[in-house]
């Protein structure tokens, strides 16, 4: 907890938690004595209804999740935006994200990546998930539950491939905190052996599908700039694919490049 997270909780009016008994702990470890309502963007409408009264008549109300930063693959969506559509301001209050601490140590690339939050339940579904990214070339960064966790690693062996480079962050912060590392096949081999890593909060981190390139070679290239002498840009491409094989459309965008055009 960030100083200003603590300063918030103590100044606010009333605390809205994911879990009040779970909340609780944390309130009563830093001794705010605040009061607090559960509240679940699938819950009762009613309660959004009497935060929002309540902001109106110019309380401050803290949201805050049972682990992480609210919103992230948590409960909270619906009234952040109905708020803020009734002009109130929202503010973070920086603190603990399980999915950039994760992807900040996994030694995969940062520059570029896909939060896909928690993949979905059954097989089948997650499956078709995976396969709707299996192309891309960010890093792939998931929460999973820990009863899933060795089934969904071997979905993604089945759909991307048991040499992905992926890394696996376990209770990241907390007491029994854990990482692992490797391509999925070494992951899901770890996983399965043991059975604390099938326990707690999960991040996966998995390497992004490496970029393939139709590159032309050399010594097409050079067939390819003989035949455009006296041929159209189609026919030399078509006629080169043969001779010295690769991708035809590949070498016909070479063609043009090599017109200027």
């Amino acid at each position: 907890m960030v100083p200003r997270a603590v300063q918030t909780l103590q100044s606010v009016s009333l605390i809205a938690c994911e879990d009040t008994r779970h909340s609780k702990k944390l309130l009563d470890h830093f001794s705010i004595d605040k009061p607090c309502v559960a509240y679940h963007d699938h819950g009762d409408r009613k309660i959004m209804d009497k935060l929002l009264k309540r902001l109106a008549d110019g309380e401050d109300i803290a949201l805050i999740s049972d682990a992480g930063t609210p919103l992230i693959s948590d409960p909270g969506y619906r009234l952040v935006a109905e708020a803020r559509s009734r002009g109130f301001n929202v503010l973070p209050i920086p603190g603990a994200c399980a999915a950039i601490a994760a992807l900040s140590v996994s030694g995969l690339p940062t520059d570029s990546f896909y939060f896909g939050g928690f993949l979905p339940a059954k097989s089948n579904q997650r499956k078709t998930a995976l396969a709707e990214i299996k192309s891309s070339s960010e890093t792939l960064v998931f929460y999973e539950a820990p009863h899933r966790i060795v089934d969904t690693i071997a979905d993604m062996i089945e759909i991307l491939g048991e040499h992905r480079q992926a890394f696996m962050g376990r209770e990241i912060s907390k007491a029994f905190e854990t990482y692992l590392q490797g391509d999925l096949a070494e992951l899901h081999t770890q996983v399965t052996a043991d059975s604390n890593q099938q326990r707690g909060e999960i991040v996966l981190v998995v390497a992004g599908a490496i970029e393939k390139v139709d590159a032309v070679s050399v010594n097409s290239e050079k067939v390819l700039s003989l035949l455009l002498q006296e041929l159209p840009a189609s026919k030399a491409a078509s006629l080169t694919a043969k001779i010295c094989g690769g991708d035809k459309k590949a070498i016909y965008q070479q063609a043009l490049n090599l017109q200027g055009k």
